[in-house]
């Protein structure tokens, strides 16, 4: 062989061996950063500090996984309310009977159906509880909710169930008028309509996409636990028992797939349900503080959700008309957070 015959065999070699290098850096360089396995954060286990940042970073308020609590008492404002009157032969029911008059289900149509009994031990409207004794209940259905205001159909619905509840007990109800009522609901759906606001921030990856698990790392710093649907990510109430402050949603593909590692992710939803949680909570701060945390994190960009980037000015007018519908629903007796405001937007 000669010396011209091994220099370009030489020669393609190296130029060989460069395209495979550069395959391999571009593989590197695309595929999902995965999460670090020496750096995992134990958010259950960390000690409990006010959100905000430190030297460390963004430090979350660490709560449990919140609980959901039981439906909150009847209230005029939002429901309409039958009253059920015992009769004098049988003034008094067990909680355990009136446990077992109670329908099948708790909706009339789209709307909940609850009923109530006034403890005697307690003196107080409650839920029929086992063990106790009531001297009076009251039975209500929701004047509205996100599916729309209570029709002529539901509240039909609720006067059957009411009367079939009456006659296990041994009671007379007395409603008010449907007309009425229902032209109150619509009242009240149209203010509801008016008032709803769900806040979302896009965080987008700059350059290189992201593993499931890169994703629920970085979150997890910032206090998110798992949620119970696959890609969905919540940071939990500071009080227990609430709704999340903040949801984080990615593909739910990518969390399902039977490799995650190689799944890539390239854009995340941090959610913001402004009724439902307490403006003390200051969700839409925590909301800011915590998208660009990621952002910073991971190398990615808080955009709107067609992908145009977020300035702080802009965020600051979001904050502005936001501090304006919690006056709104105050003045309304609808504050966000509290239980009517929850019951109504949901």
């Amino acid at each position: 062989m000669s010396n011209l015959q091994i220099g370009l065999a030489v020669a393609g070699g190296l130029v060989l061996a460069g395209i495979v290098a550069h395959g391999a850096w571009t593989s590197r360089r695309n595929a999902p950063r995965q999460a670090d396995a020496d750096a995992g954060v134990d958010a259950a286990s960390r000690e409990e500090r006010e959100p905000g940042f430190s030297d460390e970073g963004f430090v979350p308020r660490v709560a449990p996984v919140p609980l959901w609590a039981r439906n909150p008492a009847m209230d005029t404002l939002l429901d309409v309310i039958a009253t059920l009157a015992l009769d004098p032969a049988t003034p008094v029911v067990s909680g355990d009977a009136a446990i077992a008059a109670l329908p099948a289900t708790r909706r009339a149509g789209a709307k909940p159906f609850a009923v109530e009994g006034f403890n005697l031990r307690s003196q107080a409207w409650e839920s029929p509880l086992p063990g106790q004794r009531y001297g009076g209940f009251q039975a209500g259905v929701q004047l509205a909710n996100r599916s729309g205001p209570l029709n002529e159909i539901e509240y039909s619905e609720f006067v059957v169930k009411t009367h079939a509840f009456a006659d296990a007990i041994n009671a007379t109800p007395e409603f008010p008028e449907m007309l009425d009522e229902v032209a109150r609901a619509r009242e009240l759906d149209q203010f509801a309509s008016a008032h709803d606001a769900q806040l979302g921030f896009s965080i987008r990856a700059r350059s290189a996409s992201w593993s499931p698990g890169y994703v629920q790392q970085n979150a997890a710093r910032l206090g998110f636990v798992p949620g119970t649907i696959a890609g969905r990510m919540v940071l939990p109430a500071d009080t227990e028992g609430l709704p999340p402050l903040l949801v984080l949603t990615f593909d739910s593909q990518a969390a399902l797939a039977e490799d995650p590692a190689q799944s890539a992710i390239r854009a995340l939803s941090l959610q913001l349900d402004v009724a439902q949680v307490d403006r003390a909570a200051r969700p839409y701060e925590r909301m800011r503080e915590a998208a660009f945390a990621m952002a910073q994190a991971m190398e990615g960009q808080v955009t709107d959700d067609e992908g145009q980037p977020l300035a702080a000015q802009t965020m600051d007018v979001i904050g502005a008309e936001l501090e304006d519908l919690y006056n709104r629903l105050e003045e309304r007796d609808f504050a966000a957070g509290s239980p009517l405001a929850r019951r109504l937007f949901s």
